[in-house]
């Protein structure tokens, strides 16, 4: 790891979840911040927004609904998704991740949605 990759894994990783990150201790977070968000996330080829999509596509298709619910409010904040969009995102990946983890992912989308409406 070097000074410029750390810096650049954490504007990255605050960029993709749309809050500002500091550095964090241990191997696990800056393994995550100089692979993950300098390397890979920087990478070439896919905007933000297909990346975004391909992960939540991941998530739903786990059940790993508390990690989708920070992509999807990153998704929204970030004006990558909006509000129609998520809700076919649910509908769509119902039909390929199954009907149990589906409804449960778009049970969250309209969770977050509804949220946001009122506030």
């Amino acid at each position: 790891m070097t000074d410029e990759q750390r810096a650049r894994g954490l504007a990255k990783m605050g960029e993709v979840y749309g809050w500002e990150v500091s550095d964090g201790p241990g191997d696990f977070f800056g393994v995550t911040v100089d692979h993950l968000f300098a390397e890979i996330w920087s990478r070439p080829g896919l905007s933000m927004r297909d990346r975004r999509l391909l992960l939540l596509g991941a998530l739903a298709a786990q059940g790993l609904d508390d990690v989708a619910d920070i992509q999807v409010r990153a998704a929204l904040g970030n004006d990558e998704l909006d509000d129609e969009q998520l809700r076919e995102i649910g509908l769509f990946l119902t039909h390929y991740v199954g009907w149990p983890l589906g409804t449960k992912f778009t049970m969250r989308i309209e969770k977050i949605l509804g949220e946001k409406d009122r506030s």
